[in-house]
């Protein structure tokens, strides 16, 4: 990903001082936040690409379901947190972008008949926005956007990782997750629900039957 200006963020202050791309000092708090947004982002990164390879479509969603959900918890972390802003200008190269177009190419086998979705873009507009999107595609979009903090992190950019997850949170896989968390869901509850209802309709038809 290309360097780019901060000037479309706003700031909350002066950045703590950085020394050849490193942070210098990052306070014990954020510290720990970084490693626990660091852990949970390499966990979602291993379990997709593990849940990719696999071949039991029995418990892909609900494994998917799981992982999504503990992101979502992460990001809700840096969604209450005050805006991080570096102080450098321009985000340092953070290296290049993984490969992630055969995960998705095997996601969407895995999926077919529930990779497709709609949703509402935006629930606050009048009338409602809906969307058509793509769970495989989501998700290795998610999968991009916080490979790209970890890379940061494992630099020892830690207000640079903070950043970008918390940017790309509110810009783009926060949305992304909350809608792939919610179709998932869907697909469990047709799953359980319909399954009931049509044994429902199966017993009275063979009522009917008998009746005959």
């Amino acid at each position: 990903m290309p360097m780019r200006s901060r000037s479309v963020v706003p700031s909350r202050g002066d950045g703590p001082l950085t020394t050849n791309g490193r942070d210098a000092v990052v306070p014990s708090e954020l510290e720990d936040l970084a490693q626990a947004i660091a852990d949970q982002a390499e966990s979602f990164l291993l379990a997709v690409r593990e849940l990719s390879r696999g071949e039991d479509r029995g418990t892909l969603v609900p494994l998917l379901l799981l992982e999504v959900s503990q992101l979502l918890l992460a990001g809700a972390r840096l969604g209450v947190q005050m805006d991080f802003v570096p102080s450098e200008e321009f985000e340092p190269d953070a290296g290049p972008e993984p490969d992630l177009d055969a995960m998705r190419e095997r996601l969407a086998v895995l999926l077919c008949g529930a990779d497709d979705f709609t949703e509402v873009f935006d629930p606050y507009l009048d009338p409602p926005e809906f969307m058509s999107s793509r769970l495989s595609d989501d998700l290795a979009d998610i999968a991009s956007s916080i490979a790209h903090g970890l890379r940061h992190y494992r630099a020892g950019r830690v207000e640079e990782a903070l950043w970008w997850w918390q940017f790309s949170y509110v810009a783009s896989w926060g949305a992304e997750a909350s809608a792939s968390l919610r179709a998932l869901q869907s697909v469990i509850a047709h799953d359980r629900l319909d399954a009931a209802e049509i044994g429902e309709v199966e017993a009275s038809h063979l009522e009917a039957a008998q009746d005959l």
